[in-house]
């Protein structure tokens, strides 16, 4: 009884290992490649259940991804045309097309597939970057260099029956030396953009200053020579009142200019003075403070003469503060804010100040002499 509980427990086990090793199932995600004494006779590409001879010794499956998959390069360092260099990360997806090719030529082992993707890859890379300048790998050239390097990769990896899906640029960054290099180029770019900057401000400034000091000086001299065009006219006009009067009466205005030579002479100037008696200073110090008799004979008056005009004014151009003719007229000056600065020209001469003229004395009317001094 024993014994025959024995066999027929060694024949079921023996019917369960020859039912379950003559099925194998095929995942979505898995494509089977069915051996038979190392010659490939099935490629199952399809989920399902499936069967072969039992056991493992006539007929194996192998299970390889039917997924995509991929493979990651960092920190490689790859030159651009005129010596520069880049720190590149990349990436790069693929799939098993061909599982027949995969097991003949990479013997069905994804290590092997990765180490021909990794050449390859480094390789095009490389390639792409070499024919490009220093800039191109930052700019919109990026997408096609990721194209032409997965064009350069794809024929030879589809020897070995896998499909480069895509080729990816993750980063692109400048090597530490070219980077040291290029924040050194772009710091003098900006400190010659900024000296530029300057440069213009400092002559905007300057011909401001100049447009200002010439304007200062123009309208100092036009003052001056209004001014003494005016002092001018005064002292014509006062002479010829002093004339007049002289004129009238030339005693009594001899007698007027002494007693003005007294009063400043000796109203408490603490000056000391030594003189004859007999001196013409002192003509009409004496004789107990008499004026002499009033003159009747009056000359005839001066008659009034016309009060000059100042200078037509000038249709020339101005002078500057230099004195050299300008013929062109300063231009505008355009300030960072948008708004214009318009010169003034003062070329125009004021208006000249007409002094009323007096009227000369009537000899009808009678001097009447100051009180006698005591």
């Amino acid at each position: 009884m024993t014994n025959r509980l024995f066999i027929i427990g060694a024949v079921i086990i023996a019917a369960l290992y020859v039912l379950f090793s003559s099925i194998y199932v095929v995942d979505e995600r898995e494509q089977a490649i069915v051996t038979r004494f190392g010659q490939i006779t099935d490629i199952r590409t399809e989920p399902g259940v499936y069967f072969k001879i039992p056991t493992d010794f006539v007929d194996r499956v192998q299970l390889v991804e039917d997924r995509l998959l991929r493979y990651d390069i960092a920190n490689m360092r790859v030159q651009v045309s005129g010596n520069a260099f880049y720190q590149v990360d990349a990436f790069l997806t693929y799939r098993i097309a061909d599982a027949r090719l995969f097991r003949q030529r990479a013997t069905g082992q994804l290590s092997v597939v990765e180490d021909r993707i990794g050449a390859n890859l480094d390789s095009a890379l490389r390639q792409v970057y070499a024919a490009r300048e220093f800039n191109a790998a930052l700019s919109d050239q990026r997408a096609q260099m990721m194209q032409e390097t997965r064009d350069l990769i794809r024929p030879d990896l589809a020897e070995i029956g896998v499909d480069v899906v895509d080729v990816r640029i993750l980063r692109t960054d400048l090597d530490a030396d070219v980077s040291a290099t290029t924040f050194e180029r772009m710091r003098a770019e900006r400190l010659a953009e900024a000296a530029l900057l300057r440069a213009r401000g400092e002559e905007q400034a300057q011909s401001l200053r100049a447009i200002a000091d010439r304007q200062a000086v123009e309208i100092v001299a036009a003052a001056t020579r209004d001014a003494e065009i005016i002092r001018g006219q005064g002292d014509a006009e006062r002479n010829r009142i002093f004339a007049a009067a002289y004129g009238q009466d030339p005693e009594f205005f001899e007698f007027y200019r002494s007693m003005e030579s007294y009063r400043t002479a000796l109203a408490n100037t603490g000056t000391t003075m030594v003189l004859s008696p007999d001196s013409a200073f002192f003509r009409y110090f004496g004789s107990s403070g008499e004026l002499p008799p009033a003159n009747t004979n009056f000359s005839t008056p001066i008659a009034p003469q016309p009060v000059p005009e100042s200078a037509t004014p000038s249709t020339e151009p101005a002078l500057d503060g230099l004195g050299i003719e300008e013929s062109v007229t300063p231009p505008a000056v355009t300030l960072e804010d948008g708004s214009e600065l318009t010169p003034t020209i003062g070329t125009e001469a004021p208006a000249p100040v007409e002094v009323p003229a007096t009227p000369a004395p009537d000899p009808a009317v009678t001097t009447t002499a100051p009180a006698t001094a005591q």
